[in-house]
């Protein structure tokens, strides 16, 4: 397993441009952040490669919604812009939701009732489909992530685990995978070891961050070196990204991250 860093979140003391190389010093090989489009993407680049990091994903569907059955055209068309962006800044995975994420995190931008969930589920396959032939084309792959609806995200339509894994499967294609993140499901499923037992075959990434609180683990319920530990035992040899809100500094939240890793990766 590899540790990412979401530099949008973690080392928030510093400006943009010196985060890169203070979490090379703190040992991550990766980081990642959400939107491209606010971004300088030629000195983003240059900032990996100036720092030896590469980016391990980043967001792919920005100001549309995938389960929108008005939108899908500009859902698409956008789609198109994220991967494009992805292949420039070497990026392997961009993720994708149900909804457009609102600027206020606990609040869906749009519930969309006036559709029912059978139409949101079509729309969001349709989507689906059509996005695992340009990722193929493109060589990147789509995670998509549920998120919680009992703190965060208030409305979002993805709530559940086992939903996105029958999506992205329903494509047929080994370039739609999930984003499973561990503090999002803890809080509207429980049982995560479980779960991922259960769907290990269907992840492509791994969110962390400790519940309640969305702080760095052993600020909250969530015993993640156990976490770590099973997820090394069922075979998962992916990345693991740390997209958490320190709770007492940068500082002192990558000296927990390292202390849940100790013996496991």
């Amino acid at each position: 397993m590899e540790k990412s860093a979401n530099i949008e979140v973690l080392y928030t003391e510093l400006p943009w441009e010196k985060r890169f190389l203070a979490a090379k010093r703190d040992g991550f090989d990766y980081i990642e952040f959400w939107g491209w489009e606010d971004k300088d993407l030629p000195r983003v680049k240059a900032l990996l490669q100036e720092s030896d990091l590469s980016l391990s994903t980043m967001s792919g569907d920005g100001p549309f919604s995938m389960c929108d059955p008005m939108k899908k055209k500009e859902y698409i068309d956008y789609i198109k812009k994220s991967i494009d962006a992805a292949n420039f800044l070497g990026s392997p995975r961009l993720v994708i939701h149900s909804n457009e994420l609102a600027d206020d995190p606990q609040w869906a931008a749009d519930f969309f009732e006036e559709y029912s969930d059978t139409v949101k589920l079509l729309t969001m396959f349709d989507n689906l489909k059509v996005m695992s032939l340009l990722a193929e084309k493109a060589g990147v792959t789509f995670v998509l992530e549920a998120l919680n609806v009992v703190v965060d995200h208030i409305g979002n339509f993805l709530t559940k685990t086992q939903t996105a894994v029958e999506l992205v499967k329903a494509t047929g294609s080994s370039h739609m995978k999930i984003l499973y993140d561990a503090y999002h499901m803890y809080l509207n499923e429980g049982k995560i070891c479980e779960t991922l037992s259960k769907y290990i075959d269907a992840v492509g990434y791994i969110h962390v961050a400790d519940a309640p609180g969305r702080g760095e683990p052993g600020t909250g319920a969530i015993n993640y070196h156990n976490v770590f530990k099973h997820l090394a035992k069922i075979g998962y040899s992916g990345v693991i990204g740390f997209e958490l809100y320190p709770q007492n500094g940068t500082k002192n939240a990558v000296t927990a991250i390292l202390k849940a890793c100790e013996g496991v990766f």
